[in-house]
């Protein structure tokens, strides 16, 4: 973590959709006075380095920089951030005496569009949210038997246990199709801050 540079933040543009991420949160100063946190990470990367970072506004001006997973210091405590493959993992202000409260989504980026399709209309979000657990599964079980078979016909391997043959055997379309449902699914878990290492796996 580095102190910022005092830029303002730039306005939520649509185009940024798949690789924005900007969460708000607003505490109480020092003399009593509220303040609005916001943290914004870029999930490609920055275009100097390719580094992924959040950076840290207090109403709009650059307050500090860090590269993830983050700590961020803010009055009373903490905000913790972290980046997956699919998108942000963890966006949280954690108290000093304790307990976590996840960020704000802005309302025109994705994480904001979906929490907006969850608070109108929660049957349909509900329903959304267990196909995409049920696309990252099935991407979990044509993924890992292949993987288990890839790494048993290693010769040390083999020779000591055997090798194994995967009960699933897709075309190599079959498994692009799988493999591109999977990473539907994880996309859309991330937008909830759900995804985790199994959608790694499947994606």
């Amino acid at each position: 973590m580095r102190p910022g540079t005092g830029q303002p933040l730039p306005p939520f543009r649509w185009w940024q959709l798949a690789g924005r991420s900007l969460r708000t949160l607003t505490l109480p100063g020092p003399g009593g006075a509220a303040s609005t946190y916001a943290v914004d990470v870029r999930r490609a990367g920055d275009g100097s380095d390719g580094a992924v970072r959040a950076r840290l506004y207090r109403d709009g001006v650059q307050l500090a920089v860090s590269t993830l997973p983050a700590r961020l210091v803010v009055p009373g405590g903490r905000i913790e951030v972290a980046v997956g493959t699919f998108g942000l993992r963890r966006c949280h202000y954690v108290p000093a005496g304790g307990g976590e409260v996840p960020l704000i989504p802005h309302p025109s980026s994705a994480e904001g569009r979906r929490a907006r399709l969850h608070h109108e209309r929660p049957r349909l979000s509900r329903v959304v949210g267990l196909a995409s657990t049920l696309l990252v599964l099935a991407g979990v079980c044509v993924a890992v038997p292949q993987i288990i078979q890839e790494i048993s016909q290693v010769p040390p391997v083999a020779d000591s246990i055997g090798t194994f043959t995967s009960p699933i055997r897709l075309p190599p379309t079959g498994n692009v199709l799988v493999g591109i449902a999977a990473v539907i699914g994880s996309t859309e878990r991330a937008l909830r801050m759900r995804s985790n290492w199994l959608d790694d796996l499947a994606g």
